[in-house]
C-alpha cells in the first residue's frame, strides 16, 4: 500500500518539509512539501536524495539495529537485550554518581535531535541527576549567535524570517555561503534579485564562494577581522550621518560607548587591518545604512571563533545605529546549521541554560524550572560545556559520558583531546543510528535511535517556525525513540536511589513531553501557550504564539521594545580581537574549514551516497594557486597540513576562492574517510585534528574557523589505487572494512561513486563503486593487498594480473561481459599510479573496454586505446559535468541570463534543486561562444 507522510528534512537548518513516501513500511521516495512555508516544494542535492539513504541494503550496512555492549575497549561489540543494556547505563551512571559526585558525568547531544528529546535529556541532567554537565553539538554552531542576541537584543530570538528576503533593499551576506550551506534559501534570495534586479547583495567572506560570485559587492577580508570591518563601517557612517539619530535616542542604550571606541576604526586603520580597499569599505557602509531595508544573514563564520559573540554584537550594532530593525527585510538573522539547533536553544539543552530561553545563573530562574519539575532545586554550579567537558574527561573529572545523536570523534576541535578523553572516560555509552561514525569506536554501550523516516516529535527552523516531524515507517531492527530511552534510563536511575522520589518522567508520547515543554514557555519571550500538537498537524507555526494568539510573529521588535528590563536594546562597545592562533613563520598558512555542497557533517548520511560525490569526489586541502608555485607544490600531489596539535596527509588542490597565505578543507573530512597512521603509531583523525579548542570567552564555542598551519610536501612514493563496481548489499560494509585497513598506511582514503542515474524511477539498486587511495613510503606486504584485491572483488578467477615484486609494482584487473558488452568492472594499481586518469574514465563512465584485453595492465598516463574526457561532475541531479556543459555554452548566444537558459533546456542542470545554479552562472561568464571569440 502506496503512503504519504509530511515531515521535515534532517539537514540544515533551513527547516524545508518534505513528502514522504512509503510502501509496505519501506521508504521509497521524497519531494518538497508545496505547503511548507520554508520551501514551498523545493528541495536541495541532499534532501532530494533522502529517500536513497534509507534503502533496506543502506540501513542493513550502516545501521545500528540492536544494543551492543564491549567487554573491554577495542574488542568487538556484542549484543545484548534492552533491559540489560538499560540496566547496565543506569548502574554505571549510578556507581559513578555516588562515588564521586553527579558531576562527575556528562551528557554531549545534538541539534539534530527532536524537541520531545532534547527536553528529556536537559530535564534528566539539571533536574534528576544534578549536574549541569549537558552540553550539545550547537556549543560548536550557534552559541556565539545565541550570546549575541542575548547581549544586544535581550533574548535569543531571531528577529527577521525568510519572508524578509523578499522585502529587503539591500541583502548583507557574512561569514556565511549561503549557497551550499542553505541552498533553499538562496533560490530564495535567487528569486529576490531576478524579481527586483535593484536589490544590492554584499557578501563578505575570506574564500570567493559561490554566494560570494553573485554579490554586488564582495568584500573578501582577512579571516577574523569581521569586529574590525563592522566598527570601521560603523565610523563611516557616523562621519557621513547615516545613523539615525532618533530610533538611537528612543530605543536604545549604551551608543556613546561604542562611539567613543569606533573613533580609532579608521578607514585607514580597518582596511590595513581587513586588507581590502578603501572604496569597497565605504559602499560597504553606505548599502547598508542607506538602504531603505537592510537585512544580514550570518552562520558560522561570524560563530566559530574566539571573538564570536563579539562578532555577532558588532554586526547587530549596525542594525541598532540605522534602525535596520523590526520592519519588513531589515534585520540581524542567524541562520542555524543543524534542523533543530533552534529547538534546542527552545529547552535549554546547553549548559549554561535552563528551559525557555532561562539563565542557568539567573536565580530566579532556576527557582521556576525547579517549580515546574517539581524538584528542590536546580544546581547553581556552571556545567562543562562541550570543549571543557572532553577536557575534563580527558583530565579524569568527568568518568561517565553519554553521547547522543552526534559524533564528537569526527566533529570536535582539537581531535588528540576528544580521543584522550573518550579514551579515559570509565564508562561511554553512545546513543546513535548509524554504526559507521567514528564514535561508535569508543563505546562500551551502544544504544541505537530513530532517525529520518522514522521519528516523531517537533523542530523550529532558523525563522522560529515549529513543525512537526512524523514518521514514514516503522523503527528497523530494536531501534528506539531518543526520548523513549533517556526516559527509560531516567526511570531507572531513580529506581537505583538517584535524584527525587516523586514522579519526574510520566511521558509515553512525544506530545505529552512537548506539552511540558510548551508550559515553560508561559509569559516568555518564546511564548508558545496557544499552540498545540493539533496545530501543528494543520500547518507549521511560527513563535511567539502565546495562549489566545491568532497566530504567529513572523518578525519581531516592529514597536521597537525589546525584552530588556528597560525595553530598550544595547549596544555592545566590544574591541576587536585577533584570531587566537596568529599565522606565524613556523605556520604560515590559515587554515578554514567549511561545508561542502551536496555533504552534511561527518556524512554518516551523505557519505552512503556515491552521487553525492560527484561535485567533490574525494577530500583536498585547498591553497591559492600562487603560494603552490612559490613552493614547487603540483595539484593532486599529497602534503602534510600540519598545525600545533596534530597533523594529517591529504592531496592538495588549487583554488581561485583562496587569497594568498589562506588554506580551506571541508569540515566534513573525518575519520570515515581519511585516514592514515603517524610515524609514532596514531592514527590520524581527519580535518579535526589541526583545528583549536580556543574558544570565546563568552559563548565558549571554538574558533573552528581558523587555524595556523604549515603544508608542505608528503615525501611517499609508493602509491596504490583500488576502484571497483560493487553490489548495493555489500558496497558499504566493504568501505567499512577497507576503513580498518587504512590505518596500515601513512596516509589512506576511501570514498564511494555512482553510476549515472536518473533522478527518480531508479529500477532496484544500483551498483555503488569504491575509490581506496593510499600511499607509504615503500611497498607493502602482498598479504595487505591481497586482503584489499578480495574486498574490492579481484579475487575472481578471471581477474588478470601483473606482478613485479622488485619494484614494488602489482596491478589486476576484472572484465565484466553481459550480452556484447564488456566494461571494467574492478581495478588496482599499486606502485606506478600514473595510469589512473585513462582507467577511471574507463571504469567510472562504463565505457567499453572489450578491445583492452591484458592491454589494461599497462601502466603509464597514455591510454592503449582512445577515451572520451573525463570531468568534474557540476549538476548531481542530472548528472551533468563540466565538459558538457562548456560544450553546450560555447555554442550559445546572448546576455548571461539567456545563455543559462538555454543550458538548463539543454541539459536540464540546475533545473531540479537549483544547487548548481551559482556554479553554472559562473561558467556562463567564463565561458565565450566561439562566435564571439572568433
Amino acid at each position: 500500500m502506496h503512503k504519504e507522510t509530511r515531515s521535515t528534512c534532517p539537514y540544515c537548518g533551513v527547516g524545508c518539509g518534505v513528502i514522504i513516501e512509503s510502501r509496505r513500511d519501506q521508504i521509497v521516495g521524497v519531494r518538497g512539501d508545496p505547503d511548507h512555508p520554508a520551501n514551498f516544494g523545493r528541495l536541495c542535492s541532499k534532501g532530494s536524495t533522502l529517500h536513497l539513504t534509507a534503502t533496506p541494503e543502506v540501513t542493513q550496512q550502516t545501521r545500528l539495529l540492536q544494543p551492543l555492549r564491549r567487554l573491554q575497549r577495542d574488542a568487538a561489540p556484542e549484543p545484548l537485550a534492552w533491559d540489560a543494556a538499560l540496566d547496565l547505563a543506569a548502574t554505571r551512571f549510578a556507581s559513578i554518581i555516588q562515588e564521586h559526585g553527579p558531576d562527575a558525568v556528562g551528557f554531549y547531544v545534538s541539534g539534530q535531535l527532536l524537541t520531545e528529546d532534547y527536553y528529556v535529556y536537559n530535564k534528566l541532567a539539571k533536574g534528576l541527576i544534578g549536574t549541569n554537565n549537558i552540553d550539545t553539538n550547537s556549543r560548536l554552531c550557534m552559541s556565539s549567535a545565541v550570546a549575541g542576541y542575548k547581549l544586544t537584543l535581550g533574548a535569543d530570538a531571531p528577529p527577521a524570517s525568510y519572508e524578509d528576503v523578499n522585502h529587503a533593499d539591500c541583502l548583507f551576506i557574512t561569514g556565511s555561503n549561503a549557497a551550499w550551506a542553505h541552498p533553499i534559501l538562496f533560490r530564495r534570495i535567487e528569486d529576490a534579485k531576478r524579481q527586483r534586479p535593484e536589490m544590492k547583495i554584499v557578501v563578505v567572506d575570506p574564500r570567493r564562494t559561490d554566494t560570494a560570485s553573485t554579490a554586488d559587492l564582495y568584500v573578501q577580508i582577512q579571516p577574523g577581522t569581521d569586529v574590525a570591518l563592522y566598527h570601521g563601517m560603523l565610523h563611516l557612517m557616523l562621519w557621513e550621518g547615516w545613523t539615525d539619530s532618533n530610533f538611537i535616542a528612543t530605543r536604545t542604550r549604551g551608543f556613546d560607548a561604542l562611539k567613543a571606541l569606533v573613533r580609532d576604526y579608521t578607514p585607514e586603520m580597518v582596511t590595513q587591518t581587513c586588507g581590502i580597499a578603501k572604496d569597497t569599505l565605504y559602499e560597504a557602509a553606505r548599502l547598508f545604512a542607506t538602504s531603505a531595508a537592510t537585512l544580514s544573514l550570518y552562520c558560522q563564520g561570524l560563530n566559530q571563533s574566539s571573538s564570536g559573540t563579539a562578532k555577532n554584537a558588532a554586526l547587530i550594532n549596525l542594525h541598532l545605529a540605522t534602525g535596520q530593525i523590526g520592519k519588513p527585510g531589515a534585520g540581524p538573522f542567524s541562520l542555524t546549521g543543524q534542523p533543530n539547533a533552534m529547538g534546542g536553544r527552545e529547552v535549554g539543552g546547553l549548559a549554561n541554560l535552563l528551559s525557555a530561553h532561562r539563565d542557568l545563573a539567573n536565580t530566579a530562574h532556576r527557582a521556576e524550572v525547579a517549580a515546574l519539575w517539581g524538584i528542590p532545586s536546580v544546581p547553581e554550579k556552571p556545567g562543562k560545556t562541550a570543549v571543557e567537558m572532553f577536557q575534563a574527561s580527558a583530565d579524569g573529572e568527568i568518568k561517565a559520558l553519554w553521547i547522543a545523536c552526534t559524533n564528537p570523534a569526527q566533529s570536535m576541535p582539537d581531535q588528540a583531546t576528544v580521543r584522550r578523553a573518550l579514551q579515559r572516560a570509565e564508562f561511554v555509552v553512545v546513543q546513535e543510528a548509524f554504526l559507521t561514525t567514528s564514535t561508535c569506536d569508543f563505546a562500551d554501550l551502544l544504544l541505537p535511535a530513530t532517525t529520518w523516516g522514522e521519528k516523531d516529535g517537533t523542530v523550529t527552523n532558523s525563522e522560529r517556525c515549529i513543525s512537526r516531524v512524523r514518521p514514514a515507517v516503522a523503527a528497523p531492527g530494536q531501534a528506539r525513540h531518543d526520548w523513549r530511552i533517556g526516559v527509560e534510563f531516567a526511570r531507572r536511575l531513580q529506581a537505583l536511589g538517584i535524584g527525587p522520589r516523586n514522579v519526574l518522567f510520566p511521558y509515553e508520547t512525544p506530545e505529552s513531553v512537548w506539552n511540558e515543554h510548551r508550559e515553560s514557555t508561559r509569559g516568555r519571550d518564546l511564548d508558545i501557550t496557544g499552540m498545540s500538537y493539533a496545530m501543528l498537524e494543520r500547518a507549521p507555526q511560527q513563535w511567539p504564539l502565546p495562549a489566545g494568539a491568532k497566530g504567529g510573529k513572523q518578525r519581531l521588535y516592529e514597536d521597537g521594545v525589546f525584552p530588556t528590563d528597560d525595553g530598550r536594546a544595547r549596544f555592545a562597545a566590544v574591541a576587536y580581537q585577533p584570531v587566537a592562533e596568529p599565522r606565524e613563520s613556523r605556520f604560515p598558512f590559515a587554515l578554514t574549514t567549511g561545508r561542502l555542497r551536496d555533504q552534511w557533517h561527518g556524512m554518516s548520511r551523505t557519505g552512503t551516497l556515491g552521487r553525492l560525490f560527484g561535485h567533490v569526489a574525494e577530500p583536498t586541502v585547498q591553497m591559492n594557486a600562487g603560494d603552490m608555485a612559490r613552493r614547487g607544490l603540483k595539484e593532486g600531489e599529497l602534503v602534510h597540513v600540519t598545525s600545533k596539535r596534530g597533523s594529517i596527509v591529504v592531496p592538495l588542490q588549487a583554488s581561485e576562492e583562496l587569497a594568498s597565505g589562506q588554506a580551506f578543507m571541508a569540515m566534513h573530512w573525518g575519520p570515515e574517510f581519511l585516514s592514515g597512521i603517524s610515524s609514532t603509531g596514531e592514527p590520524l583523525a581527519g580535518v579535526n585534528a589541526l583545528t583549536t579548542s580556543s574558544y570565546c570567552p563568552s559563548s565558549k564555542q571554538p574558533e573552528l574557523k581558523h587555524a595556523a598551519v604549515k603544508i608542505l610536501k608528503a615525501e611517499l612514493p609508493w602509491n596504490l589505487l583500488g576502484l571497483a563496481w560493487l553490489p548495493a548489499d555489500r558496497a558499504l560494509s566493504t568501505r567499512e572494512a577497507l576503513r580498518k585497513l587504512m590505518l596500515r598506511f601513512p596516509f589512506a582514503s576511501c570514498v564511494p561513486f555512482a553510476k549515472a542515474a536518473p533522478l527518480e524511477g531508479e529500477a532496484g539498486a544500483q551498483p555503488t563503486g569504491l575509490l581506496f587511495r593510499a600511499a607509504a613510503h615503500e611497498p607493502v606486504p602482498d598479504e595487505l593487498l591481497a586482503e584489499i584485491e578480495a574486498l574490492l572483488g579481484l579475487d575472481d578467477a578471471g581477474t588478470l594480473r601483473y606482478a613485479d615484486r622488485k619494484r614494488g609494482q602489482r596491478r589486476a584487473a576484472l572484465l565484466d561481459r553481459v550480452g556484447d558488452q564488456t566494461t571494467l568492472r574492478a581495478v588496482l594499481l599499486a606502485g606506478d599510479t600514473s595510469a589512473e586518469g585513462w582507467i577511471r574514465s574507463l571504469l567510472q563512465q562504463e565505457l567499453p573496454a572489450q578491445s583492452y584485453g591484458r592491454l589494461i595492465l599497462l601502466a603509464g598516463a597514455q591510454a592503449p586505446v582512445a577515451l572520451p574526457a573525463r570531468s568534474r561532475q557540476v549538476c548531481t541531479c542530472f548528472n551533468v559535468n563540466e565538459n558538457a556543459i562548456e560544450g553546450v555554452l560555447a555554442s550559445c548566444s546572448g546576455n548571461d541570463s539567456e545563455r543559462l537558459a538555454t543550458l538548463q533546456r539543454t541539459l536540464k542542470c540546475g533545473s531540479n534543486c537549483g544547487s548548481c545554479v551559482p556554479e553554472l552562472q559562473r561558467l556562463v561568464r567564463r565561458v565565450i561562444p566561439l562566435k564571439q571569440a572568433a
